[in-house]
């Protein structure tokens, strides 16, 4: 495990010497030495580099666990409004690192690391990244847990605990080849289970009307076990809580009514239950209407709003009625931000409880919900916008169709008392799409079912209101809107770190194509192959083999991104102008000093704004030209005869000048983009690195202008603008201190 250490590693060791404290080195060895002893069962002669790993995870946990017990207490004591982050996925990576730092621990632990002889930076890498996001959706949710902790914010992450997270991607012979991503075998030092706080979550069965009302019976239950895992703030001893669900089937069948073999069965078809929360589904911008995935969907929202409920009413406020909880405040206590359509159900659920079981009239109900709940929208794109058919509804949630259902109704008869006789705007307009078969639009029961609607980026917001939904009058709060203050960020250690690491040397990196192909994408597998197979020829070439190198960079996640977008010069954004939801990378290449190649689209357009279009290299159509062009027509042929290097790389392609043994393999990949492809063609263009001096210039203005991009930012813009709280600046003592 140990190996001597260089010149630059002793200098770096004695510069953490003086910064570390002794008694914080002291006390992080004796715990290290205690958790492999008495937590792993191991001593030095035994132990792996695992082990090692294990035993600092817990070292820091130990250092959470005050901190976090002591901020739940601090939010029972102040009662705060509390804010519920539903998402499908939390893409975050690794812990051990960003909760040191957040602690303010990771000098201690360096040097006490190293005086056990172990190296800090070996033990980090072999933390598993966690399996429970693939995209940017993920990534975003991620960064805004991190940055709610940060500001203070009661908050609370809901989601699902997968045990296979999006697969393990390797590259063999130019193709991809999946693997299954088991991230928790080894176990998760991070996560608490909780079996006390066990939900039941109901499916199937049908709905009975009683002289009490609507009653949904004969269902099928599945236990909604959670795990917590502990989201620390930046150095203020706030502890959040990200509560993930994980699929249980219950005991409750009678053992005397089966024989050996019928009872086998019964254990066996447990799994079928608990499959629910077996693995995350590898795409988050493409919508497959599997009967699995609306049970995670129901799977969430249903054990989420319990628990929700729970904490309302035993929190002070709701203690206050000894004989009935009161819901008339339930929306200045209880914030639920839904993160795109996935948790959409939350609606639906939200209006069954209060209307079935709490007994509110209905008028009453929808004021709570509509009040409680907002949306953010992730996508204008039809082939991931989220439409399930009414018959999947019927089967596993009948009583959500009836409440959508009347939903609907109730919508669309203020819409025609508003516009008499518009029968194509009632089309428009309605939660229901008319076809074979008919399908519930996810979105549109987002947008009616709340009181704030936001898009990811500004020009998403502006789509989302005048493309997209322009009738359906709810307000549109935008993520991202004016901040002053950039430049201050600059001021800031991350920053000015970064920005002399630019100015010491240019490194040629370009991030060009870093993707993964769900299993089932056939295309994407194809542009991989395309990929690598150029890489091939590129890289063997005599005259640039030697200058240039196309390289693909497998199994792209968190960890493998936090090395890719430090090192890179140049960053390409090019999706069409008014499609990409806002794109998360972009900005943090922009942070590091990548300057962006790209087109006016998501985040690139405030990018161009704060840094100055002219330090970026912005290129192709903007969103009224693409407009322009579909009303046109679009014609690939046209750019392809008139562009001769264009010309020149798609007869390659269609050759088999990259793939001399299989001529024919990528002619499908040049028929879509001749035939069928809307704008990439169009999108070509020639870069050339000419001016050392002028890119340095560009990068230091790129930096300076990123601070509007914080997440801190966007989460104080949404706690005032949304959920109706003020960020706090207030830190809560350290567990070794008396509370106030």
């Amino acid at each position: 495990m140990s190996k001597p250490l260089t010149d630059h590693e002793k200098r770096k060791q004695i510069s953490v010497r003086g910064i570390a404290g002794l008694g914080d080195v002291a006390e992080i060895k004796k715990s290290f030495n205690r958790h492999l002893h008495f937590t792993l069962v191991k001593d030095r002669n035994v132990a792996t580099p695992r082990d090692y790993y294990f035993a600092l995870a817990h070292t820091v946990r130990d250092h959470l666990v005050g901190r976090w017990i002591r901020t739940q207490q601090y939010y029972y004591e102040k009662d705060p409004k509390r804010i519920h982050y539903l998402s499908l996925e939390f893409y975050m990576g690794r812990t051990l690192q960003n909760t040191m730092i957040n602690l303010g621990l990771q000098n201690a632990c360096d040097e006490a690391i190293y005086q056990l002889g172990l190296d800090l930076e070996e033990l980090e890498e072999i933390e598993e990244d966690a399996g429970l996001g693939n995209g940017g959706l993920g990534r975003l949710a991620a960064c805004f847990l991190d940055s709610m902790a940060s500001l203070g914010l009661a908050a609370y992450g809901y989601g699902i605990r997968y045990e296979f997270g999006i697969f393990n991607q390797k590259i063999t012979n130019g193709w991809q080849v999946e693997e299954a991503d088991d991230w928790l075998r080894y176990g998760n030092p991070w996560e608490k289970a909780r079996p006390e706080y066990m939900l039941p979550v109901h499916f199937y069965g049908r709905v009975e009307q009683t002289h009490e009302g609507p009653k949904w019976v004969d269902t099928q239950v599945v236990l909604a076990m959670p795990y917590d895992t502990p989201v620390p703030g930046y150095k203020n001893n706030t502890v959040n809580t990200m509560r993930l669900w994980s699929a249980k089937a219950p005991n409750d069948f009678n053992l005397q009514e089966f024989n050996v073999g019928d009872y086998i069965q019964a254990v066996l078809d447990r799994n079928l239950a608990e499959n629910i929360s077996r693995v995350l589904y590898p795409n988050d911008n493409f919508f497959e209407g599997k009967e699995l995935r609306l049970k995670q969907e129901y799977f969430v929202v249903a054990a989420t709003l319990q628990d929700i409920i729970r904490r309302f009413k035993s929190s002070k406020f709701g203690c206050r009625d000894p004989v009935r909880t009161s819901f008339e405040a339930f929306s200045e206590k209880v914030a639920i931000q839904l993160n795109d359509t996935h948790p959409a159900l939350a609606i639906p659920e939200l209006m069954r409880i209060l209307v079935d079981i709490e007994r509110l009239d209905w008028e009453k109900a929808w004021e709570i919900t509509t009040k409680t709940c907002a949306y953010t929208n992730h996508t204008v794109l039809p082939e991931a916008l989220e439409r399930w058919p009414i018959y999947m509804f019927e089967k596993l949630l009948p009583r959500h169709l009836q409440i959508i259902y009347e939903i609907n109704q109730r919508h669309l008869d203020r819409v025609a008392a508003l516009y008499p006789g518009d029968s194509d705007r009632l089309c428009r307009m309605s939660l229901i799409e008319e076809g074979n078969p008919k399908r519930i639009n996810m979105a549109h029961l987002c947008v009616v079912g709340s009181h704030a609607v936001n898009g990811v980026a500004r020009i998403h917001s502006d789509i989302v209101k005048t493309t997209e939904f322009p009738f359906l009058n709810n307000s549109i709060n935008e993520a991202f809107e004016s901040c002053a203050g950039q430049w201050e960020a600059f001021k800031s250690k991350r920053l000015r770190t970064t920005a002399l690491k630019v100015l010491k040397g240019i490194f040629c990196v370009v991030l060009h194509c870093l993707l993964q192909a769900a299993p089932g994408y056939h295309m994407a597998k194809m542009i991989i192959k395309l990929f690598t197979s150029v890489g091939e020829v590129v890289n063997h070439d005599p005259v640039v083999g030697d200058r240039l190198k196309v390289i693909f960079l497998e199994n792209y996640r968190v960890s493998l991104a936090e090395k890719v977008i430090p090192a890179a010069d140049l960053s390409e954004q090019i999706s069409t102008a008014g499609t990409e939801a806002s794109g998360t990378g972009n900005m943090k290449f922009m942070l590091n000093g990548a300057l962006t190649i790209g087109t006016m689209d998501g985040a690139n357009v405030e990018m161009a704004e704060e840094a100055g279009e002219e330090n970026l290299f912005i290129f192709g159509m903007r969103v009224e030209d693409v407009e322009a062009m579909d009303k046109k027509g679009y014609n690939a042929r046209e750019y392809y005869e008139r562009l001769p290097e264009l010309k020149q790389v798609i007869d390659q392609i269609s050759a088999g000048y990259f793939s001399p043994k299989e001529p024919e393999l990528f002619k499908d990949m040049v028929n879509m983009l001749m035939n069928h492809d809307r704008c990439l063609v169009s999108n070509f263009l020639f870069f050339i690195f000419k001016n050392p001096k002028e890119w340095t210039k560009k990068v230091i203005r790129n930096i300076a202008a990123s601070g509007k991009f914080s997440s801190d930012r966007t989460i104080a813009e949404y706690a005032r603008e949304i959920w109706g709280v003020e960020p706090s600046d207030v830190k809560i003592p350290p567990p070794n201190e008396p509370r106030e």
